[in-house]
């Protein structure tokens, strides 16, 4: 992919991965200019959605982003807190993750997964308003839908290893699994 590919994925709006039923429906914080470009979630190679999904038994092995519908499958869905493309977080603003918050809480009421997961605390906190809000399950919900803030799977997130993200994703599964 050439830079000039990248940036004309620039404010691009990637669907979401969705079906009825699911048990988590995972969200991103803004699809990168990878995945605008490719169409395919979490594409950025150094990104550790995919893996951190298989080694924390989400998946029985590990999916390649232009496999993503198959999460369907597993009860599983991918959507974003802000729709369109950038190249980094950072050039999304405050308005457009509150926004992007109404919006998603609309989406969640009208999919009704069991568990919306936020691969992103500090967007969660933006997002909903929610200052204090650490990793892990949250006390706020959205109907019947709980909500559990992730570690951000990008490369750029260091201080967690991908052991340590498959842990804290693996405690979402083991969560969602006991519902049914």
């Amino acid at each position: 992919m050439t830079p000039d590919e990248l940036e004309a994925a620039r404010d691009r709006i990637v669907p979401d991965v969705v079906g009825d039923g699911l048990r988590v429906l995972f969200c991103g914080i803004n699809p990168g200019l990878m995945t605008a470009a490719t169409g395919h979630h979490f594409a950025r190679p150094g990104n550790r959605f995919w893996p951190v999904l298989h080694a924390s038994g989400f998946t029985p092995r590990r999916l390649d982003p232009s496999e993503q519908s198959e999460l369907v499958r597993y009860g599983l869905g991918i959507t974003n807190v802000v729709a369109r493309a950038s190249a980094r977080a950072d050039e999304l603003t405050h308005e457009e993750y509150r926004e992007g918050g109404r919006i998603l809480e609309e989406k969640v009421r009208r999919l009704r997964p069991h568990w919306l997961a936020v691969a992103g605390v500090t967007a969660y906190r933006v997002a909903f308003g929610d200052k204090k809000a650490k990793i892990g399950p949250q006390t706020r919900t959205i109907g019947d839908t709980r909500i559990w803030a992730l570690p951000n799977p990008s490369g750029l997130n260091a201080h967690w290893t991908l052991p340590t993200m498959a842990e804290e994703y693996g405690r979402l599964r083991i969560a969602a699994e006991a519902e049914g």
